[in-house]
């Protein structure tokens, strides 16, 4: 005690880090431009809202999308990473061994969009409907070749199931990702793409392109795409969507968690994100976790059976040697 005053040192309290307090990164498995990475890009510029910190995206391509999914599996259970998934992670390990079983390895957080695959050729080509192209690739063996986006990628799949139902021999060249796959139609490298409908849109309403068939039960209600037939109409069952979705490394504390699955519904359902996708042609079709889990889980089932009764998993070893 000195003058009459106690002095007493003030000792700091503990406090809890609150989550999130920084950034949240998103791994992008595919190359930017592409419908994965346009989604997660129109996340960026409503995420802080809601989440309190932005958003950063990260592309990491590669190995059919298997490079960024093994990055955010591997990833640290905290928060801060999560990842772009799509019908893809269900297929790649049903094509070829992957470095993780992704679903004891991921959390799924929530489905953002799921989007039809259709069917596209150039507009100058003579096909006005996938009657016509199956003839003529009967007729010229050999001379129809078909862009994917890596072998065992969902619309690889679709590919390759068109040609089975189709009983066609049509070549297949692998690309980087959706922006060069769609170069290389216009281009006349390759003459047909399966591509979900957010990235041809546009070269649809400028005459650009054609689309032939779309592979889902019924036709779209989307005016652009309204009088385009189902394969399932031609006499084909080509029947695959491609979801898009979020999620996390698995062991993530469920309280971080919790704020994460709620901060990613409000962005997801947020009036701008979603009239952003609209604008892009992806609707926002969100599912919750379970939700999620489940369609994942019933997907896994049913392509599964695909794969092995088709022989898919044969004729892509086939391809790779």
């Amino acid at each position: 005690m000195i003058g009459g005053c106690n002095f007493i040192k003030s000792v700091p309290v503990a406090t809890e880090k609150k989550y999130p307090d920084g950034p949240i990164t998103v791994i992008v498995p595919t190359p930017a431009g592409g419908s994965v990475d346009i989604m997660a890009r129109a996340m960026e510029k409503v995420a802080i809202k809601h989440l309190g910190q932005p958003i950063i995206v990260k592309n990491l391509p590669g190995a059919g999308a298997t490079l960024g999914w093994n990055e955010l599996a591997g990833s640290k259970p905290d928060g801060y990473t999560i990842g772009v998934v799509t019908t893809g992670i269900i297929l790649q390990p049903l094509c070829s061994p992957t470095r993780y079983h992704y679903p004891t390895a991921l959390e799924p957080l929530g489905q953002v969009v799921s989007l039809p695959i259709v069917a596209v050729v150039r507009a100058d080509q003579p096909w006005q409907s996938i009657d016509d192209l199956n003839r003529y690739a009967k007729e010229h063996p050999g001379e129809i070749k078909f862009g994917h986006v890596g072998l065992g990628a969902v619309r690889h799949i679709v590919g390759e199931m068109f040609a089975k139902e189709a009983g066609i021999n049509i070549g297949q060249v692998p690309f980087s990702g959706e922006v060069e796959e769609l170069a290389a139609l216009l281009g006349g490298h390759v003459q047909i793409i399966f591509v979900n409908t957010s990235i041809i849109k546009d070269h649809v309403k400028s005459g650009k392109v054609r689309v032939l068939a779309v592979a889902s039960e019924q036709r779209l209600n989307d005016p652009v795409f309204k009088d385009v037939p189902t394969f399932k109409e031609r006499g084909m069952d080509v029947v695959l969507s491609l979801w898009h979705g979020i999620a996390a490394p698995k062991m993530m504390p469920k309280e971080i968690q919790a704020k994460l699955v709620e901060g990613l519904r409000q962005v997801i359902n947020d009036p701008e994100y979603k009239q952003n996708m609209e604008n892009l042609g992806m609707p926002v079709d969100y599912l919750g976790p379970q939700e999620f889990s489940e369609r994942w889980i019933a997907d896994t089932v049913r392509l599964t059976k695909v794969v092995k009764e088709s022989g898919l998993a044969e004729r892509i070893a086939a391809q790779k040697n």
